[in-house]
């Protein structure tokens, strides 16, 4: 079905609030984006702002359970072109509408959330990845589409590069989780080293145990980093520098957690507005010089999502 006509100020009105929400969003996310090609800044500030107001009504709200029954039903009127009248909702179903995004692909990043509303805890890397997946493999999998390919083979590497992104992420904040009630590292990993998520969220201090944890699931961040590697050459050669970019920024704040120490309870690991634009310039060899290309299957928890754009 198609979206509901409106004028062309009406439209730009709508996406001029997603560039807001942009604008106030991660800086990582920003600074990468800003190397995108002009023709996809609409694009990526819709989608953006989808996955941003989303969060934030779960998070941030008093009732988790209802905001993400509102969310899907937000998603359902999205996916039959009658969006609620919010200009994200608006610009997303536009978005949805002209570059086929299976609803697969939005209904499990709503899943990560309610996982997150649940504070749902991981037994096994494995299970980890499979939340990584729905939080960030998907909106690697959407940026995807949004840059006009959908190519199986690309989207596994974009999916993987999301699962590295975000167990980086998890590195970075286990000090602020654990202080939340929340704790994303393996448990069987913490266990191996005679650490429980009950006392890391009673007493959230660094020490070597936590830290040898901390170090292996970057380490296991970093083979994502290096799979997502091998689909550079997939991308359109104007979207390179700014996946390349993301790349080089979100693997840095692993390097600094690992100068701390890997101590990501009492510092938090940033990257300087100096050295993001060291990493942009770094990004350029991949405009003319991407590596070889990768056929490798997707890692096992991103196939759903490879899958669900195969159709």
């Amino acid at each position: 079905m198609g979206v509901p006509a409106r004028s062309e100020d009406e439209r730009r009105a709508d996406i001029r609030a997603c560039h807001a929400i942009l604008a106030r969003g991660s800086k990582s996310f920003v600074a990468a984006s800003r190397m995108l090609p002009s023709r996809l800044q609409d694009r990526t500030a819709a989608l953006y702002a989808f996955c941003r107001v989303s969060d934030d009504a779960v998070d941030l709200g008093a009732d988790a359970s209802s905001a993400l029954a509102r969310l899907h039903a937000r998603l359902d009127r999205v996916y039959v072109g009658h969006p609620d009248l919010d200009p994200v909702d608006r610009s997303f179903c536009d978005l949805v509408h002209e570059i086929d995004i299976p609803k697969a692909i939005p209904a499990a990043l709503l899943e990560g959330f309610a996982w997150d509303a649940e504070r749902r805890r991981y037994a096994t890397p494995e299970a980890l990845e499979a939340y990584c997946a729905r939080v960030a493999s998907t909106v690697g999998v959407m940026m995807t589409l949004v840059f006009g390919s959908r190519s199986p083979a690309l989207l596994a590497r974009a999916a993987e590069l999301g699962l590295a992104m975000q167990l980086t992420n998890i590195c970075r904040d286990v000090g602020e989780d654990a202080r939340a009630g929340r704790v994303y590292l393996p448990l069987d990993w913490l266990a191996e080293v005679g650490l429980d998520a009950d006392g890391l969220v009673v007493r959230p201090e660094p020490s070597p145990a936590l830290a040898a944890v901390v170090e292996r699931t970057l380490a296991l961040a970093e083979i994502f980093y290096r799979r997502a590697d091998g689909g550079m050459r997939l991308y359109p050669r104007d979207c390179r520098l700014g996946v390349r970019a993301a790349r080089l920024i979100y693997a840095e704040i692993g390097r600094v957690i690992a100068r701390h120490g890997y101590d990501s309870v009492t510092t938090r690991a940033y990257t300087s507005k100096a050295r993001k634009l060291f990493l942009l310039a770094r990004a350029l060899p991949a405009l003319l010089f991407p590596g070889p290309a990768s056929s490798e299957p997707p890692a096992p928890a991103v196939q759903f999502l490879v899958d669900a754009v195969a159709g």
